[in-house]
């Protein structure tokens, strides 16, 4: 498991509670991730798992990356469910998995949990696309890749 790009550490509960992930992205909230209404808004947490999937697929060497040229992912669908308010100050540690390997595409779970809360504030599932950005088209997952992610796909 990695924490994040600061090296924020993972503390007991939430490394206990995200253990079935791959990868934990840790991230301080910010206060401008805050709304008008004293919570964090709902579009700072899509911000949150894409630093997640960037950390999730720098676990994986392959010829799939992410500079726009040649084979890429790219999202093709996201949802959240939000299970609990956050709120500045509070620290939160995404965990990110392969739960689904499609043709050309793969799915990717993820789980946020908030030191504050010291539970799982929000769940969600993104639809990352092989793509071959010289064609503009979607191709199939190269082997080398998908043989890995075989290796740690949880499936739910």
């Amino acid at each position: 498991m990695n924490s994040g790009p600061s090296k924020i550490p993972v503390p007991a509960s939430a490394a206990e509670s995200l253990a079935e992930y791959l990868t934990i992205t840790s991230l301080p909230i910010q206060w401008g991730d805050q709304d008008a209404f004293g919570h964090v808004n709902n579009v700072i947490y899509f911000r949150w798992f894409e630093s997640a999937r960037i950390d999730l697929l720098d676990r994986f060497s392959s010829s799939v990356r992410m500079n726009n040229q040649g084979l890429g992912p790219i999202l093709a669908s996201m949802h959240c469910d939000y299970r609990r308010q956050l709120h500045f100050p509070d620290v939160i540690h995404v965990g990110s998995r392969i739960i689904r390997i499609g043709r050309s595409s793969v799915d990717v779970g993820h789980s946020v949990f908030s030191e504050q809360l010291n539970a799982v504030a929000a769940e969600a599932r993104s639809t990352l696309v092989i793509f071959d950005y010289q064609a503009n088209r979607p191709v199939r997952i190269p082997e080398d890749l998908r043989t890995q992610f075989e290796k740690v796909c949880h499936h739910l």
